[in-house]
């Protein structure tokens, strides 16, 4: 560990692995190279640092041996971590491509191991007003309502909306259901005069745009 922590200090910290960061983190103050295999296994584990996002500091306690005070440590840093995609005070995110809305929300989506739906909402400058989960569970027609979907928008006149929804497997490709559901919102959007700009569909560190597959 001693190591690690003279290459973070001479070399800078972009120049050691994940898991050497991670064992950083774990064993800070430790002589061996018990924190360097747990961050292995851990981020083995999880898929990576997206999934140990999702995990909740009890079962990193009983299932990998981690102290109170180093769980707690991990979920803070990771925590952090997460909120750099956050735009800073006084800033609203602004959405100019699918990877912009990607970015938003892979790190909360990513490694779910439920379908979850989230509709970010947007002003006339396609800048983010909002973004919230609105679904848990299988996404389809029969679950679905327009109005529930684009209320968050019309509530804030706003004009526009991206929704997002997880495949817990991790694979991104449009089902036929998926494809349905978006055609038909597509065409409430226009009624209700608030434009569906995108649908993505969030896998492990991957998504389609379904806007870039149909091109409505």
């Amino acid at each position: 560990m001693k190591q690690l922590r003279e290459r973070l200090l001479i070399y800078g910290s972009q120049t050691l692995l994940t898991e050497e960061l991670l064992a950083l983190v774990l064993r800070t103050g430790a002589a061996d190279e018990k924190g360097y295999e747990q961050a292995r296994k851990l981020l083995a584990t999880y898929g990576g640092l997206g999934g140990l996002l999702q995990v909740e500091y009890k079962e990193l306690m009983q299932e990998h041996g981690l102290s109170e005070t180093r769980a707690a440590l991990l979920k803070a840093v990771l925590e952090l971590g997460r909120r750099l995609n956050w735009p800073q005070q006084g800033e609203k995110y602004q959405i100019k491509t699918p990877a912009d809305a990607a970015n938003l929300v892979m790190l909360d989506m990513a490694y779910l191991d439920y379908e979850q739906l989230r509709v970010i909402v947007l002003d006339t400058r396609n800048r983010v007003v909002d973004n919230s989960p609105l679904y848990r569970g299988t996404i389809n027609s029969s679950v679905l309502r327009a109005a529930e979907i684009f209320r968050p928008a019309i509530v804030r006149n706003c004009p526009a909306i991206i929704i997002c929804h997880s495949h817990p497997s991790g694979d991104p490709s449009p089902s036929d259901e998926d494809i349905e559901v978006t055609k038909q919102l597509v065409e409430a959007g226009k009624v209700l005069d608030v434009e569906l700009l995108d649908h993505l569909i969030i896998g492990h560190h991957q998504f389609v745009s379904l806007k870039e597959r149909l091109r409505w």
